[in-house]
């Protein structure tokens, strides 16, 4: 099928109504094409998992429109929805609330082939064999229950859920935050792997600036609600063009001593608005460096800018795709 794989416009997500409505995801608009990655970053309370589970319709959205594989989902009733599910799937953060712990490795990730009655008895067992195979689980990993494996074990058997379908569409909500350092390099690698080899789309969802690094090809910046910059990895970490994505780049460790030593960091002051209460104009104006009058009163609207086909949403930033530089790089 031609066309992106999903199609976000102006999405919309807000808890309660009125004046006491959190604003969660306020006008995301974003495409994924077959077989890419787009990491999904920003601070905690962004609206990062808010936007992850409005695509796979774990919470219905306010408004705006979901377009999975050229069908708008944000609206669908649930009957019309469950035939498209086997299309797209998520991994959660968290493995050991995630997994059911009364059922076998082996029910678990069979489920989605019987819900979506794909392939019969047999058919599922040879499918559940070559997943556990795929996520590096030996075979008798499918007679264990979930409290008997480690985290990363868990992990993996999420991931073998989330594929079992063969769907075109993963969304991994932070997938390796809750294991410990030491797995989470094998689990970034196999989906890594996973990706490359079944050419599925992801929405890489992460606070994890070096785990973005090493797996998106696209990543989109987003802060209270709204996304901020979107540009291709290469041209986003050499020339981050929003104040805000300058500040979180700054606050991520480099693995040489010597450049962190000597590193540039800029230090926002205050915290995250309330997205009960977001402010006017442009919402990052309260802890920006460089905000001036217009900043205070008229939003910025998501536009390219450059040559590289980025967007930006910041006053500052020309048409050219220059930007207010807030501190100059360390000197190799």
């Amino acid at each position: 099928m031609s066309g992106p794989v999903l199609e976000l416009v102006d999405l919309v997500k807000h808890f309660g109504t009125g004046s006491s409505a959190v604003r969660a995801v306020d006008g995301v608009s974003l495409t994924l094409s077959p077989g890419e990655v787009v990491g999904l970053v920003g601070e905690s309370g962004s609206g990062k998992t808010t936007l992850g589970r409005c695509v796979v319709r774990l919470v219905p959205v306010t408004s705006g429109q979901v377009v999975m594989r050229g069908v708008d989902i944000a609206g669908l009733p649930r009957r019309k929805l469950r035939g498209l599910r086997r299309h797209f799937n998520i991994v959660f953060q968290d493995p050991s609330s995630s997994l059911n712990p009364r059922m076998t490795v082996a029910d678990i990730v069979c489920e989605p082939l019987r819900l979506h009655r794909i392939a019969d008895s047999a058919g599922r067992r040879a499918r559940l064999t070559e997943l556990l195979d795929q996520v590096g689980l030996r075979p008798e990993v499918a007679r264990r229950y979930p409290h008997e494996l480690s985290g990363g074990q868990r992990q993996r058997v999420s991931l073998a859920r989330a594929l079992s379908a063969g769907p075109a569409l993963l969304v991994a909500d932070e997938p390796t935050s809750a294991l410990d350092v030491s797995v989470q390099a094998s689990v970034l690698n196999l989906i890594a792997r996973l990706q490359a080899d079944l050419g599925f789309a992801c929405l890489f969802i992460t606070h994890d600036l070096a785990a973005v690094e090493f797996l998106a090809q696209r990543i989109a910046v987003m802060y209270l609600g709204k996304l901020v910059e979107v540009a291709e990895r290469a041209e986003l970490f050499a020339t981050p063009r929003h104040p805000y994505t300058q500040a979180l780049l700054s606050a991520a460790p480099i693995p040489d001593p010597r450049l962190q030593r000597t590193r540039q960091r800029i230090v926002l002051s205050g915290d995250v608005p309330s997205p009960v209460h977001p402010p006017p104009g442009c919402r990052f104006h309260t802890r920006c460096p460089v905000a001036e009058i217009r900043c205070r009163t008229e939003e910025p609207p998501l536009r390219p800018v450059g040559p590289d086909g980025a967007l930006v949403a910041c006053h500052l930033v020309t048409d050219a795709g220059l930007g207010p530089r807030l501190v100059q790089p360390a000197v190799v």
